[in-house]
């Protein structure tokens, strides 16, 4: 019996592209989703991917990339913000269960980015401490992209919030890769890749803005 191909960072992010042009498109496939696949998983798990996203309901990852049960080891929360929860969650699956690729997915119209910016406004409402616990971390890309655009006079009220959204995504990763030795370790050795995608929510693209390791063009 001809053993299979190893799942490397590369052609693992490749075949998710390749469900996520089939998303777009309509013409998904709805792979590994029938009864045969639920008993299969219900001795163990074995999946492609991690993913840490927003926990916007229309994130829906494995619809988004077309994949199917068992597939992705997926964490999500408001904004996709870091916490040891997260990365704990994302270490057991990097070292438990061997995944070769994080992906870490944002997107437009994203309402923590918006509640973010709001919060650095004049005579901003104060926000539950919970919540704006869960935001404090987006607001220093919010004050950036500001500083960046302030010789055109980007402000508070006109800044975008894609360009705090991608900011925010890139911060992500790199505070991932910070507080993770396991993780950044992981990717120095080549078994690993991260990929931190922005998801368009008209359009249902999922196009990488940062990538760190060997699934693409590196960007970080």
């Amino acid at each position: 019996m001809t053993a299979a191909p190893a799942r490397t960072p590369r052609s693992v992010w490749d075949e998710m592209s390749e469900g996520n042009s089939r998303f777009v498109s309509g013409a998904p496939r709805h792979p590994r989703q029938d009864v045969e696949r639920r008993a299969e998983l219900a001795g163990g798990q074995r999946p492609r991917a991690a993913l840490f996203g927003c926990s916007d309901s229309r994130l829906a990852a494995e619809i988004i990339f077309d994949e199917g049960l068992g597939d992705l080891f997926v964490v999500r929360n408001a904004g996709q913000v870091i916490s040891d929860s997260v990365i704990g969650s994302l270490e057991y699956a990097v070292a438990v269960l061997e995944v070769p690729l994080i992906v870490v997915l944002a997107h437009d119209a994203c309402g923590a980015v918006a509640a973010a910016i709001d919060s650095v406004g004049v005579d901003a409402p104060s926000l539950p401490p919970l919540i704006w616990r869960q935001i404090a971390p987006i607001v220093p890309a919010v004050r950036r992209v500001i500083r960046s655009g302030a010789d055109a006079g980007v402000t508070t009220a006109t800044v975008d919030p894609e360009d705090v959204g991608r900011e925010h995504l890139r911060d992500t990763v790199g505070q991932l890769l910070h507080a993770s030795e396991l993780i950044s370790q992981a990717v120095a050795e080549g078994r690993l890749a991260v990929v931190g995608a922005n998801y368009r929510l008209a359009e249902g693209t999922a196009s990488p803005v940062v990538i760190v390791g060997d699934a693409g063009d590196s960007q970080l």
